[in-house]
C-alpha cells in the first residue's frame, strides 16, 4: 500500500519488535471538504494499465514489482481490481464490503491528500489486527482486509490510466460533491464526457451506483445517465435484496450523516450494456 501521509497514527511496540498501528482517527487527517479537479496536482499514476504495479496495494494477490508486467497486471492468482469507490472519502464503504466480498479486488479513489492517507492507514491497521487475530476469534474476518486498498488519483483525467478496458464490474459514486453553482457544475463527476471513460473501464454487465442526499444531483446524473446509449436503468425494485447497494445507501460516512439527520437518499443505478456491434 501506499506509504502512510504526514499524520500516520501512533504506533506501538509489539512482539518481536513489531510496531502495532492504532486505528487512525480523523481529527488527524483534518482536510478541506472539497478539491479542485482541474488543478494539476502532485499526483502518482502509470502510462498505462499495464504498467501500474498493483503488488503494493495488495501484495497477497500480486506479486513483487520485479515481476513481468503480465503478471503485475492480473496478479499471480490470476486476480484484478474489479470494484472502484470513486471519491471513496474516509472509506466506509469499502471497509463495509471488503470482508463481505472477501474474494473481490475493491479500489478506492481519493484526492484529497489527508484523506487519502486516512484511509490508507484505517486499512493498514486493519490488515494488522486481523493478521494478529487467532483463527477462531469472532473478530476474525474473511479476507484480513487483503482485497482493499486506497489511491490517491484525480478519477476525472486518469480512470483509464489504471483500469484496462471493460476491468470493472462495479463503479460508485456514492455522495459526489454537488457543485450547486452552474459555473461548478463542470466539475460534477458524471458528465457526458466522464460517461464515456466510465463506459470503457466497465464491463458489459457492470453496475454504475450513484446515492446522494441532493435531489438536484441526483436528478442529474440520472439525466446524463439515461441518455448515454452504453447505460441502462435498472428499476430501484429490482436492487432490493442487493446487498451491495444496502452498503452503498449506509456504510458511508455521509451516508451514516444523512440518516443521523434523517433526510432524503436518493439512488439510481444503472447497467453496461453491452457493446454496440462494429
Amino acid at each position: 500500500m501506499p506509504e502512510a501521509g504526514p499524520s500516520s497514527p501512533a504506533t506501538t511496540n509489539g512482539a518481536a519488535g513489531e510496531l502495532l498501528l492504532k486505528v487512525p482517527q480523523k481529527r488527524f487527517y483534518r482536510q478541506r471538504a472539497h478539491a479542485n479537479v482541474f488543478v494539476d496536482h502532485d499526483l502518482d499514476y502509470p502510462a498505462s494499465p499495464n504498467d501500474m504495479d498493483w503488488s503494493i496495494h495488495y501484495p497477497a494477490y500480486f506479486p513483487p514489482s520485479s515481476a513481468s508486467s503480465t503478471d503485475i497486471e492480473s496478479g499471480s492468482s490470476g486476480k484484478q481490481v474489479e470494484w472502484a469507490d470513486v471519491g471513496c472519502g474516509f472509506g466506509g464503504l469499502l471497509m463495509d464490503l471488503a470482508p463481505k466480498f472477501p474474494d473481490i479486488l475493491m479500489l478506492g479513489m481519493e484526492i484529497r491528500v489527508a484523506v487519502s492517507s486516512y484511509v490508507n492507514d484505517r486499512i493498514a491497521a486493519a490488515r494488522q489486527l486481523q493478521s494478529h487475530l487467532p483463527e477462531d476469534s469472532p473478530q476474525k474476518l474473511a479476507g484480513g482486509y487483503q482485497n482493499v486498498s486506497v489511491i490517491r488519483a484525480n478519477s476525472m483525467k486518469h480512470m483509464p490510466n489504471f483500469f484496462a478496458k471493460g476491468q470493472l464490474s462495479k463503479m460508485f459514486f456514492l455522495f459526489p460533491d454537488p457543485h450547486f453553482k452552474v459555473r461548478k457544475q463542470k466539475a460534477r463527476i458524471i458528465t457526458t464526457s466522464l460517461l464515456a471513460e466510465y463506459a470503457y473501464v466497465l464491463r458489459p454487465g457492470g453496475i454504475l451506483y450513484t446515492v446522494t442526499d441532493v435531489k438536484d444531483l441526483h436528478e442529474w446524473m440520472a439525466s446524463h445517465l439515461h441518455k448515454h446509449p452504453l447505460f441502462e436503468y435498472i428499476p430501484n425494485e429490482e436492487l432490493v435484496d442487493d446487498p451491495v447497494l444496502l452498503s452503498a445507501r449506509t456504510a458511508t460516512e455521509e451516508g451514516k450523516k444523512v440518516e443521523r439527520n434523517k433526510g432524503d437518499k436518493w439512488v439510481a443505478c444503472f447497467r453496461r450494456k453491452e457493446n454496440p456491434e462494429e
